[in-house]
């Protein structure tokens, strides 16, 4: 079986998060980058089934050089080989239709993806890259099984969870829950020295197509100052309620 990990680079979560001074872009300096989280349970996952069922893993990036760390971490945690596609992502079909033409030359039984990345939560990349390769898609799976040529997926709904079987190939976008959280790997030094000699194949974009054009980006207002309201001024309270915070 082979399986295709998308993974996205995406700043950690304790990066201050800055834009151009003239608004139009995302300043990466000072930046530290990381494997998207939901990212990485679908690539413990197709560790997993590597283990048990002989899977051969290739995670693919759409990226400039500058996130090729991030892959040799990928590699580092267990992927057999990487594909980086030179581009730099404008917009979700971009980057869906990068994903896709790789994995349509490539032959994959099974594509694993997050099902968003936490930089610009999107969540359309797994849904499109199904679409433009006519293939079953189960979003936001809790869990997997692969037996065969048939997976089982189960989702988190409404009041409980469904579970969907789907013939192969196909595109799962899974979430915390995929794998435990204990069970995420920490490259060893065997990982990260053998990843250094892991094939990682860097082609050209297939299209320059893009649909959604950024036009420009503001930081998150700063909030306001606490007021302090003592508790025997209740008529105080319920004013600041209804008049600034308009919550009443």
């Amino acid at each position: 079986m082979k399986i295709l990990v998308c993974i996205s680079s995406v700043p950690d979560t304790t990066s201050k998060i800055n834009f151009t001074a003239d608004k139009s872009a995302f300043d990466k300096n000072g930046i530290q980058w990381v494997i998207n989280p939901l990212d990485e349970f679908a690539l413990t996952k197709a560790v997993k089934l590597q283990e048990s069922q002989g899977a051969t893993v290739t995670v693919i990036n759409v990226g400039d050089a500058g996130t090729e760390p991030v892959i040799r971490k990928a590699l580092a945690i267990g992927a057999n080989d990487a594909v980086r596609v030179n581009l730099d992502p404008k917009d979700s079909y971009s980057t869906a239709k990068e994903i896709a033409a790789v994995a349509q030359n490539g032959g994959y039984d099974l594509i694993l993806c997050g099902k968003e990345s936490i930089d610009y939560n999107g969540g359309s990349v797994p849904g499109m890259v199904a679409q433009l390769l006519n293939q079953p898609f189960v979003n936001a799976s809790v869990g997997l099984d692969v037996n065969g040529s048939e997976a089982t997926a189960v989702r988190e709904i409404e009041g409980g969870k469904e579970t969907i079987s789907v013939k192969l190939p196909a595109v799962i976008a899974g979430q915390k829950g995929l794998v435990d959280e204990k069970d995420l790997i920490i490259p060893n030094m065997r990982g990260i020295m053998s990843a250094r000699t892991k094939p990682l194949q860097v082609v050209e974009p297939a299209s320059s197509e893009v649909k959604v054009q950024g036009v420009t980006y503001d930081s998150v207002p700063p909030r306001a100052a606490v007021k302090m309201v003592s508790p025997d001024n209740l008529d105080e309270l319920v004013r600041l309620l209804h008049e600034e915070a308009k919550v009443i």
